[in-house]
């Protein structure tokens, strides 16, 4: 068996819905995580701020 290289340390709080604040070590700020323009009519919402989806940023770290 392989030897453990890394585990994440993530800690992610609800804010007003649909906001999310995720807090990865080891890095001070939070990612904030919603919902925008291109996704509002698929869940129905019209968020009051526009942020990056978790879809977002999924897509974005297996396209590097």
């Amino acid at each position: 068996m392989s030897e453990l290289i890394y585990t994440s340390k993530i800690r992610i709080y609800q804010d007003k819905r649909p906001i999310r604040r995720a807090y990865i070590e080891p890095f001070p700020e939070p990612v904030k995580y919603g919902v925008h323009s291109g996704l509002k009519d698929f869940y129905k919402i019209a968020p009051e701020e526009e942020v990056p989806s978790t879809l977002d940023h999924l897509i974005a770290s297996v396209a590097g």
